[in-house]
């Protein structure tokens, strides 16, 4: 690769290279690959390695970079679709969903979760515990609130604890009739067990999607999910569901 260097522009030396090093990722590199070192990049395109620091800063805020300890830094695999609205509803748990089921309790859900769940004050529901994964990364951790009221023939017996306690609720709540679900998206900030299980820190930006399923004239769940907001973004579609979206190809250099 050549020398290339940066021409003279109002917007600050590091925005500008940020600019022309996302491009460059498009074109030269593939997900995963190793970008060259610190001391190759400066020269490459002219400035000081300061400057390309903060470029690179700015390009991992934005998930297009990954910091690795020991390996380096890499290219991020594109973002995790989250497609809000649409007409198609589903439970979750059912055909094509791509959370894992990680395990069940049962607690008292926090206020505004109950008020929409109407539950009595202090009733303890079923709270299963999901997580989704993209390229091997964690992307997002849902936690569901289900009454029992939602799954009255459970069995303890069947299936006592963890990731199975988990699916035979979503099995069991899977017999209800889905009337119908509304989403919600806002940004917020990683609690210190969602920064562990995204690999986060703590008040990193995230995503929270609120899902409501409602049968038999009622809210039958909801739905907290807590996605990374360095690789997730906002889709708008017809489908309801959430969506890997891979987007173009990068070609390796």
């Amino acid at each position: 690769m050549g020398t290339q260097q940066l021409e003279s522009v109002p917007e600050p030396k590091y925005w500008h290279l940020k600019t022309v090093l996302s491009e460059a990722l498009d074109s030269e590199f593939s997900v995963g690959e190793i970008l060259p070192n610190e001391r190759d990049l400066a020269a490459r395109f002219g400035v000081a390695r300061a400057t390309l620091r903060q470029a690179l800063e700015q390009l991992e805020l934005e998930g297009r970079l990954q910091r690795r300890r020991g390996v380096g830094t890499t290219v991020a695999p594109p973002r995790v679709g989250v497609s809000v609205g649409g007409e198609q509803h589903a439970w979750p748990g059912t055909a094509g969903d791509a959370w894992q089921a990680v395990d069940c309790a049962e607690a008292t859900p926090p206020t505004a979760v109950a008020e929409i769940l109407d539950t009595l004050h202090g009733e303890q529901v079923h709270v299963v515990r999901r997580s989704r994964v993209s390229h091997g990364q964690p992307v997002a951790a849902e936690l569901l609130y289900i009454p029992a009221a939602s799954v009255p023939a459970l069995s303890a017996i069947d299936a006592p604890s963890g990731a199975a306690r988990a699916r035979a609720v979503l099995r069991e709540l899977q017999r209800l009739e889905l009337e119908g679900q509304d989403r919600s998206v806002e940004l917020g900030s990683a609690r210190a067990e969602d920064a562990k299980e995204l690999d986060r820190l703590p008040g990193a930006p995230v995503l929270v999607v609120t899902t409501r399923f409602f049968a038999e004239g009622r809210a039958a769940a909801v739905s907290l999910a807590t996605y990374r907001a360095d690789t997730c973004r906002l889709t708008f579609g017809a489908s309801g569901d959430v969506e890997i979206h891979h987007g173009p190809e990068r070609r390796a250099s």
